[in-house]
């Protein structure tokens, strides 16, 4: 139970953060690049070193559906790195690729903070 509140707690200060002015896009960018880019690329648009050695391919972040569903649900990028509805997706491709990432304590912040430097990189067109 008291894991299930902490997850509730967790998603709630993401979901309604008090405001974006809270989040260091700075810190954002660098989880993107050191965790994400291997995959989506620096430019979000799957064009990162492993981006084709995964099936299903690689997400574009960049498409306008993809805008849509970050502007219809604004919490979509990082329930998808809570909820990991791809299994095992991930961590398969950097196995058999030879990638080995250290461990990450994701904190409410590191959420935020990688929520709002996406936002801003993909509606923005930066």
């Amino acid at each position: 139970m008291r894991n299930k509140m902490y997850f509730i707690s967790v998603l709630a200060a993401i979901f309604c953060p008090p405001s974006a002015a809270f989040a260091d896009v700075r810190n954002g960018e660098k989880i993107f690049l050191s965790r994400c880019a291997m995959c989506h690329g620096k430019d979000a648009r799957a064009t990162g070193p492993l981006a084709n050695k995964i099936n299903p391919p690689t997400l574009n972040l960049r498409t306008p559906e993809f805008k849509k569903r970050l502007l219809d649900y604004p919490g979509v990028i990082v329930s998808s790195i809570i909820l990991r509805s791809n299994g095992d997706l991930i961590p398969k491709t950097l196995r058999e690729n030879n990638v080995s990432l250290p461990a990450f304590a994701w904190t409410v912040k590191d959420f935020r903070d990688l929520n709002e430097y996406l936002k801003d990189m993909i509606l923005n067109n930066k």
